[in-house]
């Protein structure tokens, strides 16, 4: 059984992520700083057994070291990572408080980073691997009081690009989603004529946690090998 280190696990589209890769026969670890009553069930139901919780406040990246160590100590060499966690404060730069422009780029970016760090030297001693991050097409076409946000995306994707060089040698891929807006808990801030503006751009419709899960599925694939160093956009067509 192939094991997923999946952070943010446990709610919107890291739950959908979690759900879909036990119905595929993954084991999946999922990382965050807090349990969910959804994700408790999913560890006491029929996949008891295939998936489990860690605590781990990933702001602190002197403790991810000893995290990942730990997961490959346990439960053996790690297949996939999927950096899924990450945070967003809505308001322009001007009045945005210090400490959350630090938050948004240690959670979404530094941890991401540091957490790869650790979990690709699993990958490497077995010659295989699959790191997918998820971005957001705000990376790429910005929005409106997200800037901080959109900086730390941008800066995921540009890590994704060199580091798919580094280890493709070792078959190891790495790749991007760019989910649309979706409507999830991190998301739920943003309403009125921002949605309304979303909705109207996206011929296909808003995408769907389910939609995105899917991409991550794929990549983990045998039939995604050859796929890396590039970015998955889901958005229901709104950036085409």
């Amino acid at each position: 059984m192939k094991t997923i280190l999946l952070t943010g696990p446990a709610r919107g589209l890291g739950l959908a992520i979690s759900k879909k890769l036990l119905s595929e026969g993954y084991r999946v670890i999922g990382v965050s700083r807090k349990l969910t009553s959804d994700f408790e069930k999913l560890m006491s139901g029929k996949f008891s057994g295939k998936v489990h919780f860690i605590s781990c406040d990933l702001e602190k990246l002197k403790e991810i070291p000893e995290l990942v160590n730990g997961i490959t100590r346990k439960y053996g060499k790690i297949y996939g990572l999927v950096n899924n966690a990450g945070i967003a404060f809505d308001g322009v730069l001007a009045t945005m408080h210090g400490t959350e422009i630090s938050k948004v780029l240690r959670i979404n970016l530094e941890s991401a980073i540091v957490i790869t760090k650790y979990a690709c030297r699993s990958m490497l001693t077995n010659s295989e691997g699959r790191i997918i991050n998820i971005s957001s097409i705000i990376a790429s076409t910005g929005f409106n009081g997200l800037s901080v946000y959109a900086a730390s995306k941008a800066g995921l994707e540009g890590f994704m690009r060199s580091l798919s060089r580094e280890l493709g040698r070792s078959k190891i891929t790495v790749n991007c989603i760019a989910p649309g807006y979706m409507e999830t808990d991190m998301t739920a801030g943003i309403k009125g004529d921002k949605i309304d503006s979303i909705r109207r751009r996206s011929p296909l419709g808003l995408a769907h946690v389910e939609d995105v899960a899917g991409a991550v599925s794929y990549l983990l694939s045998k039939d995604a090998e050859r796929i890396t160093g590039t970015v998955i956009t889901v958005d229901g067509g709104s950036t085409a």
